[in-house]
């Protein structure tokens, strides 16, 4: 069957609060899945949060007391993957027996990644995405993700897969997923521009795949009183619009965008327009020149210390420790 329907989620974080959020994408998801949604795609940096608006006590070769709290704050509202807070989230994607793409702020040790989580309709966590290139100030928060994951899944409603925000503008990340087929392309996001419609038609058009873009809508309102942001603190100020889309293979937009306000924001589509398009432009494949490029995907896991043996915290024998 080639027919399906598909959500993107416009919605956002409660700043600083996880199980809060937790609470409402619980609520989106049996919205949608009352909608009969086969795959629902929710925002960049969802669960865990995108603090927009923070300076994280930093200047240019200058890092202050308040900024090493606010990272404190943040570290504490992002999650382990796996942990009980992705088992949760599976047990969303059970409840609608359709796969989820969710956007996070994973805590790996000290370090935070923006990570996309794929899940399964029976609730079983696929596996996830690291964003490989931070942002501006981003990189001050987060780490960067490496070769080792940068999934495609096979899966019953086709090849799904994620780039988040601005790696959509990274030419060779997208024609490593072209390669592999994908055509049901997810791009969280917190990009609010107009300009943003613009690249996701063309990221459609290029690649001939389905592009769902799930933008976050949120409000100072959803941030504690405590939050220093430089939008100020009324609590009606939006921090970010939305503009959430669905794109098909031709770059038509059949679905979105929605502004100003959260929603669930659905179409049904034909996976036989995947190849419909790329009739006259495969750029993985008739397209594609490798007589003259070619492009070489590094896919190993990048650990900055290794050992030839698993290593235990409690290596030391008792007289030792003594």
């Amino acid at each position: 069957m080639s027919q399906h329907r598909v959500a993107v989620i416009q919605t956002g974080t409660s700043l600083f609060d996880t199980p809060w959020t937790l609470e409402r994408m619980e609520a989106h998801c049996e919205a949608a899945a009352a909608q009969g949604v086969e795959l629902a795609v929710f925002p960049e940096a969802y669960v865990g949060g995108y603090p927009k608006g923070l300076t994280f006590g930093a200047v240019l070769g200058s890092r202050f007391p308040e900024g090493r709290d606010a990272y404190l704050r943040y570290w504490k509202s992002a999650i382990a993957v796996p942990g009980l807070e992705t088992a949760r989230i599976g047990s969303f994607a059970t409840k609608m027996k359709a796969h989820l793409v969710v956007g996070v702020i994973e805590r790996d040790g000290a370090t935070l990644y923006c990570t996309a989580l794929f899940f399964g309709p029976d609730g079983t966590l696929l596996g996830k995405h690291r964003k490989l290139m931070p942002t501006g100030t981003e990189r001050l928060v987060w780490g960067q993700g490496d070769g080792s994951t940068i999934p495609i899944f096979e899966t019953g409603i086709g090849r799904i897969g994620a780039a988040i925000c601005w790696e959509n503008y990274m030419p060779d990340l997208r024609q490593s997923m072209y390669a592999r087929g994908i055509n049901l392309w997810c791009a969280p996001t917190v990009d609010e521009r107009d300009i943003w419609q613009a690249s996701m038609r063309h990221v459609a058009y290029e690649g001939r795949t389905f592009v769902l873009s799930a933008c976050q809508y949120m409000t100072r309102a959803d941030a504690p009183e405590q939050y220093e942001c430089h939008q100020g603190n009324n609590p009606e100020t939006v921090l970010i619009r939305g503009g959430s889309v669905i794109v098909n293979p031709l770059g038509e937009i059949i679905a979105g965008p929605v502004y100003d306000r959260e929603a669930i924001i659905t179409a049904d589509i034909d996976l036989d327009d995947v190849i419909r398009g790329k009739y006259d432009l495969d750029i993985a494949g008739h397209y594609a020149r490798p007589d003259v490029f070619s492009l070489h995907i590094n896919d190993a896991a990048r650990r900055p210390v290794s050992f030839s043996e698993p290593v235990s915290a409690l290596s030391l024998s008792e007289e030792e420790a003594e």
